[in-house]
């Protein structure tokens, strides 16, 4: 057992965990931060990123004793003052989504492409995004809600 401290989503916690906890198990299951996916446990399908230290990672693959001292951003702390974040609100609109069960980590991995991409051309949008599997939409309402978030970001 060890004692980790972390920021997440801009709260600060301290929290006894054991020395092989996995980052996504640890958000959903101890913390309850359900909006992290898990859908492979293998870092193949992206359904678990998450922001570390402002880079989006695949939380499945992560130890938390790694994390110390860290601060991570999941899909739940997106939102500001109630209001979604831009790209979320992009998703909505262009029906970025189908069943929802990869969302959130597209969603992650957009906002740090546009965090290090203010203009990402339709073939960077899809560069960036190839370690996110959607078995529903077939890209197009995803790439389209990037390209608008980065307009209006």
């Amino acid at each position: 057992m060890a004692v980790v401290k972390l920021s997440i989503n801009g709260k600060k916690i301290s929290k006894d965990i054991s020395d092989n906890a996995i980052l996504a198990d640890f958000l959903r299951d101890k913390l309850a931060l359900t909006g992290t996916h898990v859908g492979c446990d293998t870092s193949q399908c992206g359904a678990c990123v998450i922001h570390l230290d402002g880079n989006s990672v695949k939380s499945c693959t992560v130890l938390v004793a790694d994390c110390n001292d860290s601060e991570i951003t999941t899909i739940e702390g997106l939102a500001r003052n109630g209001k979604m974040h831009p790209v979320q609100e992009a998703f909505k609109k262009h029906h970025g989504l189908q069943c929802g069960f990869c969302t959130p980590g597209m969603i992650m991995s957009a906002v740090d492409l546009l965090q290090k991409n203010k203009n990402p051309s339709e073939q960077e949008i899809r560069d960036w995004l190839e370690g996110n599997l959607c078995r529903c939409t077939g890209y197009q309402g995803i790439v389209a809600a990037v390209k608008d978030a980065a307009e209006k970001m």
